[in-house]
């Protein structure tokens, strides 16, 4: 059966430190795969359950509904994408203009290296509860107000210059998560060229005074 890709990446990708061993990791990862291709609507359990190589029945030995798979998707990318933009902007320093080309390199970066995992946690996080999706909805919150405060020292400081500060946000913030769709390894620039080239688009979204910037090591 062919699918119409609404990405271009082709493999699942759990982060190495959270990937599960036996059944319950393949099970997590078959529904990464299928969720991200096929949509959560179009993905069935039997479909999980085939891509995984187990039977229905197992996966039900490990996660008590299709939605709670979701569930665990959607909390271990909006950590990741979190956990990994608030260590960048923590160790850029205190001025507004480096710490968003911090966080930019880090949420472009989320999303390069594993598109599939951002995708369904983005894309399919409105599907979930408010009980299972609670601790999925706090680290959103978490990292949308981490580069809201950044907007708002650099106007406060005089180095940005925006007319809706919100606006900014959700611009900045929506061009990373498309890049999850497009990007592949094959692409003529590379994921640290990508991340790079969207600091710049950010800091000019922002109006950006400039100064020199440090080097990317």
């Amino acid at each position: 059966m062919s699918i119409n890709r609404r990405l271009a990446a082709t493999t699942a990708r759990l982060l190495p430190g959270l990937k599960q061993s036996g059944a319950s990791g393949r099970v997590l990862e078959a529904a990464l795969k299928s969720f991200a291709e096929r949509g959560y609507a179009g993905a069935s359990i039997r479909d999980v359950a085939a891509v995984a190589g187990v039977k229905p029945a197992t996966i039900y030995a490990h996660y008590p509904s299709k939605e709670h798979i979701l569930a665990e998707l959607c909390r271990i990318g909006h950590e990741e994408q979190y956990r990994g933009a608030r260590t960048a902007v923590l160790a850029s320093g205190g001025d507004p203009r480096d710490q968003i080309v911090a966080y930019v390199r880090a949420h472009v970066g989320f999303h390069t290296t594993y598109p599939m995992l951002a995708v369904v946690s983005n894309s399919e996080l409105h599907v979930l509860g408010e009980e299972l999706g609670a601790a999925t909805f706090v680290l959103r919150r978490e990292s949308e107000g981490l580069l809201q405060d950044i907007v708002k020292r650099g106007m406060d400081a005089g180095a940005f210059h925006v007319t809706d500060p919100w606006l900014a946000v959700a611009a900045i913030g929506g061009m990373g998560l498309r890049v999850a769709y497009w990007f592949s390894p094959d692409y003529n620039l590379s994921a640290a060229q990508v991340a790079e080239g969207y600091a710049e688009f950010a800091l000019r979204l922002l109006g950006a005074d400039r100064k020199p910037r440090r080097a990317k090591k």
